[in-house]
């Protein structure tokens, strides 16, 4: 449903644009060209994401994988306390930046985010997310998500992160199993 993705489109914009942490990939502007398409405009990040990272090097030293999670950390707890839940951390969603020589990680894709208290768009048995990231829960249903799921997708992501592999792997069925 074309108005669905439009909703959704414009969520994460607006979601996202409440976000001020450093680590959150910021939103500029959210808006709609006169002949209807809508546009988010978001700072411009030179890097790559962490999954290409992670092809590259495989697992990371624990300093390193401790580092990236705390950034992400950082990011989501002020989304969770705007009432903003993920719902699909993973490190493809997680793009890596050089400032200095710091590592700087950022938090992209806000595209099928929960908002508290906004209309529900998300049928209650409809799943959203990538299944060896998402929390049982979420696998059942997207609406039961809340600021856990998104926790239990960071220690997901920690797991990758120390040995170069995901603690579950297969099709929905297989991790929900």
């Amino acid at each position: 449903d074309v108005q669905e993705v439009v909703a959704r489109f414009e969520r994460e914009g607006r979601a996202t644009a409440q976000l001020r942490s450093i680590h959150a990939a910021r939103v500029i502007d959210v808006d709609t060209l006169p002949n209807g398409p809508p546009y988010i405009v978001m700072e411009f990040l030179d890097g790559l994401d962490l999954e290409a990272e992670l092809k590259t090097v495989g697992a990371v030293p624990v300093e390193e994988a401790v580092d990236i999670v705390l950034q992400v950390a950082a990011a989501m707890a002020e989304a969770h306390a705007h009432g903003i839940v993920h719902r699909d951390l993973k490190p493809s969603n997680l793009f890596v930046c050089r400032v200095g020589d710091r590592r700087l990680v950022k938090v992209l894709d806000f595209g099928i985010s929960k908002i508290e208290g906004d209309p529900r768009i998300t049928a209650s048995d409809q799943y959203f997310g990538t299944p060896c990231y998402a929390a049982p829960e979420q696998l059942r249903a997207a609406s039961a998500a809340d600021a856990r799921s998104d926790v239990w997708s960071l220690g997901v992501i920690l797991f990758e992160l120390l040995t170069g592999r995901t603690p579950f792997e297969g099709n929905a069925t297989a991790v929900i199993v």
